[in-house]
């Protein structure tokens, strides 16, 4: 009977693996039911429920073993990076993007950042007017969005379009420091699926040089849905970066939600994330050349 146990076990063990993978390498977010498992499965994750399962194999434990040690070579390969930063002149374009987590205001992103980039864009910034800032600040322009998007730039800014989906995902289209940026703030909810919100932030980009995507996208770098913005743009982080790619929660790397794509005309000259756990999302940088 033990022998029997041991050996649906070990079944049953192989069973979940090859699900797992498939759902992480394979299918992923294809469909609105199966992403309900894949967001929460990022490949951190998969790598602990592997090694848990190794508990109750006994001498076939080394091939859960190894299989772990080969998912956490592939994750840092894909997650992980070290790069140096190009030498970045004062006439750079600083850009910052961070979720708040709805109890920050406008100051406490400067403080955090430690500086006035030449554009910040906050998600659930908790300001809700900011006539008070452009007063203070006369010679930087503010904007705040119909919803939850809060926009800052130390140069003129001009407001294109300002648009919310029906469930609540915006897109702001502005133009400052001689280039366009698409601030992007994505519903999290778990009854819409990711797919539909993420149809309508293509449909309201414009697939043109020096433009900027940036914002809270709440999907993972490994999405299928990135699959049209990932071939016009590059990835801040890929790019540049430096550590862990994933932006929540807190200093957890487990999936990366906050994104910049930057297109493939501009050069991205540094990238980093600003630790903090005044939010559970990192606040991330890029810096491009002005041309």
């Amino acid at each position: 009977m033990r022998k029997f146990i041991r050996g649906s076990y070990r079944i049953l063990n192989v069973i979940i693996i090859i699900a797992l993978l498939m759902l992480h390498f394979i299918i992923k977010d294809r469909t609105y039911e199966l992403s309900l498992l894949f967001y929460p499965l990022p490949l951190p994750v998969i790598i602990l429920i592997v090694l848990g399962l190794s508990i109750f194999l006994g001498k076939w434990r080394k091939y859960n073993l190894f299989l772990a040690g080969l998912l956490l070579v592939i994750w840092l390969g894909r997650s992980f990076r070290f790069s140096i930063a190009e030498p970045i002149k004062d006439s750079d374009i600083e850009i910052v993007f961070w979720n708040t987590s709805r109890v920050h205001k406008f100051k406490d992103a400067i403080t955090q950042y430690g500086d006035f980039p030449d554009v910040m864009v906050l998600a659930e910034a908790s300001d809700t007017d900011f006539k008070d800032l452009q007063k203070k600040y006369p010679d930087y322009s503010f904007y705040k969005s119909t919803r939850e998007l809060s926009i800052f730039s130390k140069h003129p800014m001009k407001i294109i379009s300002d648009v919310t989906s029906n469930y609540h995902t915006s897109v702001v289209h502005f133009e400052t420091c001689n280039l366009h940026f698409y601030a992007v703030d994505v519903t999290g909810s778990r009854d819409v699926p990711r797919h539909w919100e993420l149809d309508y932030v293509d449909a309201h980009l414009e697939f043109q040089e020096r433009t900027i995507v940036l914002g809270d996208f709440n999907l993972p770098y490994e999405s299928v849905y990135f699959e049209v913005i990932r071939a016009q743009f590059n990835h801040w982080f890929s790019s540049k970066g430096n550590g862990f790619r994933e932006t929540w929660p807190w200093e957890l790397p487990l999936l990366s939600l906050d994104h910049i794509w930057v297109s493939k005309d501009l050069e991205i000259l540094d990238s980093k994330k600003i630790n903090s756990l005044e939010s559970d999302h990192e606040m991330i940088k890029t810096v491009v050349l002005r041309e």
